[in-house]
């Protein structure tokens, strides 16, 4: 009977001790990422997602607020309240995360959502490179905050619109119509 030789053996140690470092270079930094919570599994659907992502982006929780889409003929009304209307932490957060939110759409800076639901969402380009034909108006609610978004342009109208059923669809049971 053939014994394998010791080189043979050395060699194929070696490749058993190659993969299993590989192995594990490539496992143990995803492993520290998502204990970090820097990576998340993947989600059964994209509404999940982005309820499970959107403390990246909002300040507030989502499962405690509402956000609520109206189509005007010039635009549109984002509003997020707080389903509690005592809940001061929530309300205080809203108003906070929408006055930053104007000031960076006036801007044409549209990042927080695209971050969030993808640089493909509908209306999101045109609204970055239109900002500047669009009034912004942030005003306080008693149970959260409202963004009126006003344009004479009718491309721009209906990048809003798109917007809008956009984030509706995203964010499922945390949105509603209006």
């Amino acid at each position: 009977m053939n014994q394998p030789s010791t080189k043979a053996y050395s060699q194929r140690t070696l490749l058993i001790v190659a993969a299993t470092a590989s192995l594990l270079a490539l496992t143990v930094p995803l492993v520290v990422l998502y204990l970090a919570g820097w990576l998340a599994p993947p989600t059964s659907d994209r509404q999940s997602s982005v309820h499970n992502m959107g403390q990246m982006v909002m300040p507030f929780d989502l499962g405690a607020t509402t956000h609520v889409f109206e189509m005007t003929e010039t635009g549109g009304i984002q509003e997020v309240i707080a389903d509690d209307p005592s809940d001061a932490a929530q309300v205080f957060l809203i108003r906070q995360h929408l006055q930053h939110e104007a000031l960076r759409f006036r801007a044409g800076d549209f990042s927080d959502p695209t971050s969030l639901h993808g640089s493909a969402m509908p209306g999101l380009a045109q609204l970055a490179q239109g900002a500047e034909r669009m009034t912004i108006d942030y005003t306080e609610l008693p149970d959260g905050a409202r963004l009126t978004f006003t344009t004479s342009e009718s491309y721009l109208v209906t990048a809003i619109h798109r917007w809008f059923g956009a984030q509706l669809s995203d964010h499922a049971s945390d949105a509603t119509y209006r």
